[in-house]
């Protein structure tokens, strides 16, 4: 099947209710039996078709009731309010797994195992991600505030550092994990500290991961 030609690269920071790690990466249950995310990500080089996309910025606030695989999840997503009504619509087609071979992205996986979509918010959107320092922040105002920031050994507070490859990933195949703190005051609604967060360079296209 022919797909839209499309790409993008940047910086994405994951985050979720699970335990350091997540179990999501190794084919294990989530840690508290539901699955909640925030994925904030900055689109440094990108294009759907003709539109251009560089430098704009977009979120998703998920829910799954159990783990994904099991499906009935919602998202909120929000587009980056600089985009023009064409980048929106790029944007969304790429987040809503559109234009993509099936289980070939991240998104087209969310798209599979959600029934609810919620309108999309177009909004200022503030993201900062150093994945080699482990820090970052993605912020709406009135939406939604989270950062990630190192694990830190629980004895002496000191940074620990942990990589993760996934050879075959569908989201990125090598990632640096963190932790994170979310709050999200919306229409799919979040609260945790000390969870889940990974650093990760997107470079995704309608068949997955660009080598």
């Amino acid at each position: 099947m022919a797909y839209v030609d499309w790409m993008i690269r940047g910086p994405e920071i994951g985050m979720c209710n699970c335990d350091w790690g997540c179990p999501c990466q190794f084919n294990a249950p989530p840690t508290r039996g539901n699955c909640r995310a925030v994925a904030g990500l900055r689109v440094d080089e990108g294009h759907f078709g003709d539109v251009r996309l560089d430098g704009l910025k977009a979120v998703a606030i998920l829910a799954w009731p159990g783990a994904i695989h099991e499906g009935h999840g919602e998202v909120l997503p929000i587009v980056d309010e600089r985009a023009s009504p064409e980048q929106r619509e790029a944007l969304l087609k790429i987040l809503g797994g559109e234009e993509t071979e099936e289980f070939a992205t991240i998104f087209n996986v969310v798209k599979a195992t959600t029934e609810t979509v919620h309108e999309p918010l177009f909004l200022p959107i503030e993201f900062e991600a150093d994945e080699e320092s482990r820090t970052g922040r993605v912020s709406i105002p009135g939406i939604l505030e989270a950062s990630a920031e190192p694990i830190r050994n629980p004895v002496t507070g000191a940074e620990h550092r942990a990589k993760v490859v996934l050879p075959h990933g569908f989201e990125y195949k090598e990632a640096e994990y963190a932790s994170s703190n979310v709050k999200t005051t919306s229409t799919v609604e979040h609260d945790w500290t000390g969870r889940h967060a990974h650093f990760c360079m997107l470079h995704l296209g309608p068949y997955g991961i660009i080598q």
